[in-house]
């Protein structure tokens, strides 16, 4: 039997503010644990939360970003449940009304484009941190207040590679956007997954397992897949899924089970007493809106239909928010856009990953690689000799400095070339005749001998065509 595999997902993502959702509280990740709370995070009696208006912002980018619907009706609610890690004994959340609604993100699948379906994105607290250790459970209230979105998504997706590529694209376009830093190794960005298996055709739903706090996009892709195997297993030996929250093992490469659910928990939610509705302005919304920065996709587009460039350098360019915005620093000193993406994507990140230099730490100014890659069009320096300026340029210097100290001026007066290849014809007549019988290594033999002579300073392609419209006229 073949089953067809139905996924949802779940993410969580820190907004990227400098305090917390409710209070004045910073927001700092890696603090001395315990030094980033005040009273109204610990849930002291007599004290009142007030709105972060800066995190209303950043979630109304988010829902922006992801088509959603937005209420400009602003009402929290209380979840209510004791757990150790939640200071209050409950969370400020938007169970009844999320911010966002009906909105979608668009994958690129094996078989095309392919629309993801978002349910809601709501805001709510973060809880606090747990340590196990041998001896006991220590509990960190840093994180306990920090302002989150929750986005849901529909079950739409089908495969763990699927959901791999919908967990990316979310990512970019929250990190894009600025709404957060979406570093799932520090837990500012954690998916959890929901996943089931039905026969083809059946329009129901099967028995769904979730897999908690996955911290990777392979760690997404991989649980997902190691969970259908699992699933489909039990099936097909006659077995029975139950319902479960599940862990994905990294060393085992499987999922592991934590905790059976019998039924959905009665969280006895209610409206959230201390924190007013409040109406928020549609020109505000509508402000927010008109400045958003791109998101990946739309800077592909501008790649693509204003620079020429193709879809695999448009999709390379944009892997990362900081090699897009480099590459749109550096054509802002010059046209030669193709070139440029050239010199980003190889030549740049070869070096930082050679010398295992971070992008924050890169040396290299844009205006400097735009200035060389004109030199080289220019013909001022040789490809050759621009390879060995851009090492120079990596260390932060000027390029047109390094290639002076260097004596790097390429030689393009057509006299003194000529005067070059016709020497170096003489020393090898063989050549004339090799060419004259359809041998074009004689060209690219004397180009050698012309560069040799020059020591690497002849223009490449002048010296190219030089050296055929010469061996012509013998």
């Amino acid at each position: 039997m073949n089953f067809e595999t139905i996924i949802g997902i779940e993410i969580h993502c820190e907004l990227k503010t400098n305090t917390k959702m409710f209070s004045a509280g910073p927001v700092r990740f890696g603090a001395a644990p315990n030094t980033c709370t005040n009273e109204i995070d610990l849930g002291m009696p007599g004290t009142l939360p007030c709105l972060n208006m800066h995190a209303v912002e950043l979630a109304i980018r988010a829902c922006s970003g992801a088509h959603c619907t937005i209420d400009p009706l602003i009402k929290f609610d209380r979840k209510n449940y004791y757990y150790s890690d939640l200071p209050k004994g409950f969370q400020i959340t938007q169970q009844f009304h999320p911010i966002g609604s009906n909105g979608y993100l668009t994958i690129d699948t094996e078989a095309g484009k392919k629309k993801i379906r978002i349910n809601r994105i709501h805001m709510e607290e973060d809880t606090a941190k747990q340590f196990h250790t041998a001896n006991g459970t220590m509990i960190d209230f840093n994180r306990a207040g920090t302002p989150l979105v929750e986005i849901v998504s529909e079950p739409d997706i089908r495969s763990g590679k699927e959901a791999a590529a919908y967990v990316e694209q979310l990512r970019n376009m929250l990190y894009y956007l600025g709404v957060s830093d979406c570093k799932m190794e520090e837990g500012s960005m954690r998916c959890d997954v929901n996943i089931s298996l039905r026969p083809y055709g059946y329009d129901g739903y099967g028995t769904k397992t979730e897999i908690k706090n996955l911290n990777s996009l392979s760690n997404v892709q991989k649980a997902v897949d190691e969970e259908i195997q699992r699933q489909s297993k039990i099936y097909l030996e006659g077995g029975t899924v139950i319902q479960e929250t599940r862990r994905f093992d990294e060393a085992s490469k499987t999922t592991i089970s934590m905790r059976k659910k019998e039924g959905n928990v009665d969280y006895k939610f209610f409206p959230e007493p201390n924190i007013f509705p409040i109406q928020l302005d549609e020109a505000w919304i509508k402000s927010i809106q008109e400045n958003l920065n791109e998101v990946p996709e739309q800077r592909k587009e501008r790649y693509m239909n204003q620079y020429g460039l193709s879809d695999y350098d448009a999709v390379t360019l944009t892997a990362t928010k900081e090699l897009s915005d480099f590459y749109d620093e550096v054509i802002m000193h010059t046209n030669e856009y193709k070139l440029a993406s050239n010199w980003v994507t190889t030549e740049m990140v070869a070096y930082l990953n050679k010398e295992g230099i971070s992008f924050e730490e890169n040396k290299l100014q844009p205006e400097h690689l735009a200035v060389m890659i004109d030199m080289i069009i220019k013909g001022e320096i040789s490809g050759k000799q621009a390879k060995v300026v851009f090492e120079e340029m990596m260390q932060g210097k000027d390029p047109k400095a390094v290639a002076e100290a260097k004596g790097m001026k390429q030689m393009s007066d057509p006299s003194a070339i000529l005067a070059l290849i016709t020497a170096a014809i003489e020393a090898n007549p063989q050549s004339v005749t090799d060419f004259k019988n359809g041998k074009d290594k004689a060209v690219g033999f004397l180009v050698g001998q012309v560069m040799k002579a020059s020591k690497g300073t002849a223009n490449p392609a002048m010296t190219n065509k030089m050296v055929q419209e010469e061996l012509k006229k013998r």
